[in-house]
Order: structure tokens, then C-alpha cells, then sequence
């Protein structure tokens, strides 16, 4: 399904591969009761720094990540994959900072403002106001231009889209 393809990791030797495969399993059989949160991503440093980032189709909340930091620690330390139980794990949701990578994440921001970054290094703005398996749907207004257009990228264009965050002024509720 594209939109759903793991972003690719470097590793430093074929343990810190078997290693990941492992931790994504643990993570996967986690959430399974849990159908509303998915597994965006996992990064294992040579350090054995092991980061778990989590997503919800409404959000993650502190005490969902804390239950599931708790309960896959035990799980991987259980499991002996790292030598001498020498590890760190961090479990949080993915930053405001950090691009969007599933098709779950691109429905979860529909009607937010993004930025689209493209392979051919140009760039799209706008709200997105549609996604399916080809790609995203943008309403894009041109800086000259009061008519807004709506344009199609397929997934396979987009080198990164990030969510562009906004916040409102509290006195008048304006941007």
C-alpha cells in the first residue's frame, strides 16, 4: 500500500537489523489492542538507543506511551536481544517537526495547512484536503491570485510533507 512503506534506517552490522525486525514485532503484537494507535517508526542507534514512535488516529496520550514504554521494555528485556540487557528505549509520538510517513498520519492532519516537498526539490503549500492510496489532495491558493485550485500529488512525487503548525491569537482568534 503506498504511503504505508518504512522510511529506510542504516545500521552498522546485521545484529542491529535483527534487532529492529524484533523490536517492530514486540511493538506491532502491543498494539493490536489497541486499533485506534500505529507504529510509525523505529530507529536503533549503534548506541543501542532504541526510539519507538506511536501515533493515533486521534492522537497518543502521555499515559497511552508511558503503559506502552512500560510493557515493551519488559518485553524486550524478557527477550534478551541485546547483550548484557544494554539498551535504552524512548516511546513517543512523533514531533510537530517530524514529516508525515503513513496514510494513517495524512488522514489525521486533513484540513491542516502542509508543506510538500517534492523529489524534483520544488515545493506545494496548502490544506490537504484529501488522501487515498495514489497519493493527497491540496487546496492551494496562489500569493497572487484570490482563486484557490486544488492539486493532486501521488505518493510517489513526495520526497516529505511536514504539517505546518499555526497557532491562533487568544484576544481575537485570528491566525
Amino acid at each position: 500500500m503506498k504511503g504505508t512503506e518504512y522510511v529506510p534506517f542504516f545500521f552498522q552490522g546485521m545484529e542491529n537489523g535483527e534487532q529492529l525486525s524484533q523490536v517492530r514485532q514486540f511493538t506491532e503484537q502491543l498494539l493490536e489492542g489497541s486499533p485506534e494507535l500505529f507504529l510509525v517508526e523505529i530507529r536503533i542507534r549503534p548506541t543501542a538507543n532504541i526510539k519507538v514512535f506511536i501515533d493515533g488516529d486521534r492522537g497518543v496520550t502521555i499515559d497511552q506511551l508511558a503503559g506502552i514504554n512500560r510493557s515493551l521494555y519488559r518485553i524486550i528485556l524478557a527477550s534478551g536481544i541485546f547483550p548484557g540487557d544494554d539498551f535504552s528505549l524512548e516511546v513517543s509520538s512523533p514531533g510537530l517537526d517530524e514529516p508525515l510517513k503513513l496514510i494513517r498520519q495524512y488522514r489525521r492532519n486533513l484540513g491542516r495547512r502542509i508543506e510538500v516537498m517534492l523529489r524534483d526539490g520544488s515545493r506545494k503549500e496548502g490544506t490537504l484536503v484529501g488522501v487515498d492510496e495514489p497519493g493527497i489532495l491540496i487546496e492551494t491558493k496562489e500569493t497572487k491570485s484570490p482563486v484557490a485550485g486544488k492539486t493532486e500529488i501521488p505518493f510517489d512525487l513526495i520526497g516529505q510533507t511536514k504539517v505546518i503548525v499555526e497557532f491562533k491569537n487568544q484576544t481575537n482568534g485570528k491566525h
